[in-house]
């Protein structure tokens, strides 16, 4: 059975309507293991995160695990919690970010024996991480980790998703995404997280991701993805309405790896990562009904 290992950040989203809030867990890798753990039922997928003692992280966790995702790769620390955020939507369903998270155990990832040390990812087939899993680690982690990935011929997946207030500056972003998308076998960026990020124009991103060597794709919002790789021309219907943007990206995301993973065509596996992020679009939150 092929592991992998999705590694990041869990938190507790309050999604606001009014002056009312649904509480409920989230976070943008977590968000894609569990559209990939319904798209691909039989992978077996651990969530890789820190969370502390608190009733909090247990709700974290119990949540974790209800949604079929192994828990066994979770570090739990003492006097820690798990970070916090707000959802507010325009009416056009765009959606900002209220973050409480500076002191988040998921920042101690991969760093409790005093050092780096990856061991506990020993094993998997492929992993998952993205931008904001890389931004909220401290530097020499960070630079760590790509060490340990340019030493081991694990499948890797990455997604910029980048979120300048969790960098400390742009240029280190930039040094740190741009050493993993040379890593990268399966690349998911996102056209605006890649123009924000390296100043560039829509045109740009589009020619310098075109020559990537491995598989992925450009997510494009409701015009559908480009495929890197192999050659794809198909077109995908748009969302019938759009209630909360949030995991758009991290469900198409899931979408397409759950294919991918399953041996099934590039063409499909773009289909189905639209098909999925067109449906969560549709609802409000991350994690929608099944």
């Amino acid at each position: 059975m092929t592991r992998v290992a999705c590694i990041g950040e869990a938190m507790i989203e309050l999604s606001t309507q009014g002056d009312t809030a649904n509480v409920g867990v989230a976070g943008d890798t977590l968000n894609t293991a569990i559209y990939l753990k319904r798209a691909a039922p039989d992978l077996d997928i651990d969530y890789v995160t820190c969370l502390g003692d608190d009733p909090f992280s247990q709700q974290v966790h119990d949540f974790i695990a209800g949604q079929n995702l192994g828990c066994g790769a979770i570090t739990r620390i003492a006097g820690k919690s798990p970070g916090l955020y707000a959802i507010t939507t325009t009416p056009d369903g765009e959606r900002s970010f209220t973050y409480w998270r500076s002191a988040a155990a998921a920042r101690d990832l991969f760093q409790t024996s005093g050092t780096p040390d990856f061991s506990s990812l020993a094993g998997y087939d492929i992993i998952y991480l993205s931008g904001i899993t890389m931004a909220i680690l401290p530097q020499t982690v960070r630079l760590a980790l790509i060490d340990w990935l340019a030493q081991n011929p694990v499948r890797f997946a990455y997604d910029s998703n980048y979120r300048p207030r969790l960098w400390e500056d742009q240029t280190t972003a930039q040094q740190i995404t741009a050493a993993l998308w040379a890593r990268a076998d399966i690349a998911l960026p996102s056209v605006d997280d890649e123009m924000a990020l390296f100043d560039e124009t829509e045109g740009q991103v589009t020619s310098r991701v075109a020559g990537y060597p491995g598989t992925g794709a450009l997510k494009r919002g409701e015009i559908g993805p480009m495929s890197l790789g192999d050659t794809v021309d198909q077109t995908y219907p748009a969302a019938a309405k759009v209630v909360d943007t949030t995991a758009a990206g991290d469900s198409f995301n899931g979408g397409y790896l759950g294919a991918i993973l399953q041996g099934k065509p590039q063409a499909d596996a773009l289909r189905a990562g639209h098909d999925c992020a067109a449906r969560v679009v549709q609802h409000r939150g991350a994690i929608i009904p099944e």
